[in-house]
């Protein structure tokens, strides 16, 4: 996978290292969530992490926990994506509020 199996329909959200975006997978047409993770500005214990991260989505499955479907790294960009379910009726926080 790569990020040109994808286009992008809009942002989500961002944080200082990472942004998510709304995703199409163009091989079937199902819309994701794709963090994508800078990890040129990270760290080494910040990029252990980011792999743990994927570590541990992989590992859950549940009904309540947003599901992983897979990750890459774009070895142009220095970049690593994450590709999860996407959370239609938005996350936790808008939730709450």
């Amino acid at each position: 996978m790569s990020i040109k199996d994808f286009v992008i329909l809009k942002q989500l959200g961002s944080g200082s290292f990472s942004e998510v975006f709304k995703v199409k997978r163009l091989s079937d047409n199902t819309e994701y969530a794709m963090k994508k993770v800078k990890l040129m500005k990270l760290s080494t214990k910040e990029r252990e992490n980011a792999l743990n991260e994927i570590r541990i989505l992989a590992s859950v499955v549940h009904k309540n926990v947003i599901g992983y479907k897979e990750s890459f790294f774009e070895e142009s960009t220095n970049i690593l994506c994450i590709v999860m379910e996407i959370a239609d009726g938005g996350d936790l926080d808008s939730k709450i509020n």
